[in-house]
């Protein structure tokens, strides 16, 4: 009886299993591939250079010292504006950076399209990875000066700044998941969208405090990404202020929606991606 027991329980282990190793097969190989191309981008971005890595460390961080330098020099009465001034220009050359390359992202590696098979979703999320990591690498910096500077950050306020640059994240991997498919098709989407980069600049509260603007058109500036992501990260890190509740809503609302929108724009035009590599 104990025999027979075993004999029967063996299929029904190895059906259920099977599954369970299939996705951790698929999983596993998923894994490899993202940080096959993250690895390779990374590498392409810097190849032939004689600092090679190097110079991922040494651009952000050297790029912001010269800047704090610069304008600690010209805002020597206003520190709050300089160290606002720093956070609005790197977050939105962040999103310019990310979404350029996302918009781009499969007609660049259209070759890989064709000769292997792959969810292509991979290729636009990866697409942003070196801009990630100078982000990252501006974020300790910058955190590092004010806990220098004497600045009492909390780990809640940092943390609150690390969960709002994945949710940017999030805003430019919606956005370049639908710019990216869209762009196969229609490629004037790339000059139209450097207009809007440019244009966008002055829309963001970068260079210019959004309380010089009347109340009531702050909404319309809101709507515009990369100004919830700043003007949050500013209060959590220079000011010391946690936004309201319904602010962190908005911003989550508002991520939800534009990855949801691009996931959808993504599945509708995605099956012909081929036909115009």
């Amino acid at each position: 009886m104990p025999e027979i027991a075993r004999t029967d329980e063996s299929p029904r282990a190895t059906g259920t299993a099977a599954p369970a190793r299939r996705v951790e097969r698929e999983g596993a190989h998923l894994a490899g591939l993202i940080w096959t191309l993250v690895r390779t981008d990374f590498k392409t971005r810097y190849h032939g250079t004689i600092g090679g890595f190097l110079w991922a460390l040494l651009k952000p961080v050297t790029m912001f010292f010269v800047l704090y330098a610069v304008f600690s020099f010209v805002f020597a009465s206003n520190p709050a504006y300089k160290l606002n001034l720093i956070i609005g220009l790197f977050l939105y050359e962040f999103f310019g950076e990310a979404t350029k390359t996302g918009l781009l992202s499969l007609r660049a590696k259209g070759f890989l399209l064709t000769k292997a098979r792959f969810p292509r979703w991979v290729l636009v999320v990866t697409s942003s990875s070196n801009a990630v990591i100078t982000l990252a690498l501006f974020s300790a910096a910058f955190v590092f000066v004010l806990l220098v500077q004497g600045h009492a950050l909390r780990p809640a306020t940092v943390a609150l700044y690390a969960w709002y640059q994945v949710q940017y994240l999030g805003i430019v991997t919606g956005f370049s998941l639908a710019a990216s498919v869209l762009f196969m098709r229609f490629r004037d989407l790339n000059q139209i969208w450097e207009v809007v980069i440019h244009a966008g600049f002055f829309v963001a509260p970068i260079i210019y405090p959004l309380d010089i603007l009347p109340e009531r058109l702050h909404i319309y500036l809101y709507l515009w990404p990369p100004t919830p992501v700043m003007m949050f990260s500013r209060a959590v890190l220079v000011d010391g202020a946690i936004p309201s509740l319904a602010a962190h809503v908005y911003l989550a609302a508002e991520t939800l929606v534009i990855v949801g929108v691009g996931m959808l724009v993504y599945r509708l035009a995605s099956a012909r991606i081929a036909e115009y590599v």
